[in-house]
């Protein structure tokens, strides 16, 4: 269980990242964006300083940690403004999953690359149709021999275009049962009849965002990671890391944005008077403080708990910290931006792309809604609606 206060050697990794991240900051992403590339500079440096794969076992080059110390990473990154999306997904999602439930081979192949940089592996469940309802998937895997047959689509992956695989979410029929059940594969990036395009988004991000079309994608049969019969467990395994490390992607943007807005107020003057001595400007920045801080301690709690082992209430604990954290940061960055006035719009200032960035945390990898819908039925014990 996590306590209050950080340990030292927590306390020591914030400090080593945001110093990291303050030597590339926010022109350094900007700028990356811009040229319609990869971070990989800053992706390859955190990789060989050991922050990607902080949270794996040390047996396969990991820091033997966990999604507690992988959550400062990628909080402390982005507020120096140089997030890293990829977090959440290569070593949070996958390298979880794969350090859990895979093979001895998967291991040794994937553990060390994912946790130096040099190899990466994107997440593919977000269907058309399905969302991320795991129920209403339709990529279905069928045998054929000793083989796998995968064919279905996906939408929404990051960055697949980087990735050496996706771990793809499909689903399997349970031969007692007729019925599908998921199951998680590692499809190859060059896999035949495994096509990729990507989504116009208006969303600044280094990341892309693409649709996947797997067409009996012939996969052997060492591609399943874990159980064929233990889907769901080893789904949420993953799941939940993904949604503490999306609270730590939003409070990181928050205290970005707050910093910003906090240098503007203390520096501009209207009437021989800085402006962030007053209430109305004060006051608003000191509640978006409190509610990031509040947001951060659920987050903390949630890591604590997962990584204690504790993966039922780690899933609680996981949603309630996205959904505080990413009303947090929305609220931060609107105050923000507000704070600036019309500076707030500018480039120079860099935090109007903000505005659509933070509106991620609120809607992915699962809306508030959903979060609301979680906590009525499993924690408060009111009847489903659907």
């Amino acid at each position: 269980m996590t306590t209050l206060i950080e340990s030292e050697e927590h306390q020591a990794l914030r400090k080593a990242v945001s110093a990291l991240g303050k030597r590339y900051g926010r022109d350094y992403l900007t700028r990356v964006i811009a040229e319609g590339r990869h971070p990989t500079e800053l992706w390859s440096e955190a990789g060989k300083l050991g922050y990607l794969g902080v949270n794996l076992p040390e047996e396969y080059g990991g820091g033997g940690g966990g999604i507690a110390e992988l959550s400062i990473v990628m909080e402390e990154l982005g507020a120096s403004g140089s997030p890293l999306l990829m977090l959440v997904v290569s070593p949070a999602i996958c390298g979880t999953v794969i350090s859990r439930f895979g093979t001895e081979e998967q291991k040794r192949a994937w553990l060390p690359g994912i946790a130096d940089g040099t190899r990466t592996m994107a997440f593919g469940i977000t269907e058309p149709d399905a969302g991320s309802n795991s129920h209403r998937i339709t990529t279905t895997a069928r045998r054929d021999g000793d083989d796998w047959l995968l064919t279905g689509r996906k939408v929404f992956i990051s960055g697949v275009d980087h990735a050496d695989a996706v771990l793809i979410v499909g689903r399997t029929e349970d031969a007692r049962t007729g019925k599908l059940k998921p199951c998680l594969f590692i499809v190859p990036r060059d896999a035949e009849g495994f096509t990729r395009s990507p989504i116009d988004m208006e969303l600044s991000a280094a990341e892309k965002q693409w649709e996947l079309v797997l067409e009996d994608v012939r996969l052997p049969a060492d591609a399943l990671v874990g159980d064929e019969d233990a889907g769901l467990l080893q789904l949420f395994a993953g799941l939940n890391p993904e949604r503490i490390m999306t609270a730590a992607f939003a409070i990181g943007m928050g205290r970005y944005a707050l910093g910003k807005a906090l240098e503007y107020a203390r520096e501009r003057t209207v009437w021989k008077t800085p402006i962030g001595a007053h209430q109305a400007i004060a006051h608003p920045l000191a509640q978006a403080h409190i509610e990031l801080e509040l947001a951060k301690l659920m987050m903390q709690k949630a890591a604590g708990l997962y990584d204690a082992g504790d993966d039922i209430g780690a899933g609680e604990a996981a949603n309630m910290a996205k959904y505080a954290a990413g009303e947090a940061c929305v609220r931060a960055v609107d105050q923000a931006v507000h704070t600036l006035g019309g500076n707030g719009l500018t480039r120079e200032f860099g935090l109007a792309s903000l505005i659509t960035g933070a509106r991620v945390a609120r809607i992915a990898p699962v809306s508030r809604e959903m979060i609301l819908n979680y906590i009525s039925h499993q924690t408060l014990g009111l009847p489903k609606s659907y």
